[in-house]
């Protein structure tokens, strides 16, 4: 039983492998050309969002959410979320999706590197910081912050990296700053049950649920620089307690 479960793993992880590359040659050049001709990344947009669809469905990945009222496209926020496996993106870029256009990122400058996804990160007009690089960084969180006042919300992961455990890295200060800044408030986001969708050193694609919780807003109005430690402890205290009641309640499993 346990080789004929692993034989439908491997045969479902290979269709979803061979799928997204087809999808990726076909749509892919010709989005990437009505991009560059109109210096838009609306097409590059929404063919990553049916890709990424495509992908889930595909491999058996579903979301799970609540707290989805605490997204509304009209409010300005800096949504917060812990990150163990690269799924965790994805996931946040579905849900995200009705804040489109007025949506962007802080992401990591290496990520730029990526052919596709680097092209739509500048067209979109995405924040990339550089860590390490003190005086990029200031000048990345000075574009971030007017982005915010000029309308867009943003995502960040302020762990800067992925976690291996269930435990949370130390946060980063940039995203937090940058909202102190433009008076914008926090949405702590907890996911869990993205690390098991891909095992550390398998290329196997693990049909499982990712959950996905949207905290109430912490406020920054009234916060100063000098108290961005506090807000940090915070927002990572929320995040633990959301992700506490779930490892207490649902055991980290895959669907076989």
């Amino acid at each position: 039983m346990r080789v004929f479960r692993f034989c439908i793993k491997a045969l479902r992880s290979s269709v979803t492998y061979i799928s997204v590359t087809l999808y990726t040659l076909v749509i892919g050049p010709p989005a990437i050309m009505l991009a560059l001709v109109f210096r838009s990344p609306v097409v590059l947009y929404w063919t990553g969002y049916l890709g990424v669809r495509l992908a889930f469905r595909l491999a058996g990945i579903q979301v799970q959410s609540s707290g989805l009222t605490q997204i509304q496209p009209q409010r300005v926020v800096v949504y917060c979320a812990n990150h163990t496996s690269n799924i965790e993106p994805l996931v946040l870029f579905l849900l995200l999706s009705p804040h489109y256009p007025n949506i962007n990122i802080l992401y990591k400058a290496g990520l730029r590197k990526i052919p596709i996804l680097g092209l739509a990160f500048k067209l979109g007009g995405f924040v990339e910081i550089e860590r390490g690089n003190r005086e990029q960084s200031n000048l990345a969180i000075d574009q971030a912050v007017v982005s915010l006042r000029e309308g867009s919300s943003f995502l960040i992961f302020p762990e800067g990296t992925r976690s291996q455990t269930d435990e949370l890295l130390p946060f980063k200060k940039g995203g937090f700053i940058m909202a102190v800044r433009a008076h914008v408030p926090i949405i702590p986001v907890a996911m869990y049950g993205g690390r098991a969708v891909m095992r550390r050193g398998s290329a196997l694609l693990n049909p499982v649920t990712v959950h996905v919780q949207f905290g109430s807003p912490i406020s920054t109005r009234d916060r100063e620089f000098a108290d961005r430690e506090e807000l940090i402890a915070e927002t990572k205290s929320v995040i633990e307690d959301m992700l506490g009641r779930w490892k207490s309640s649902r055991p980290l499993t895959t669907s076989e």
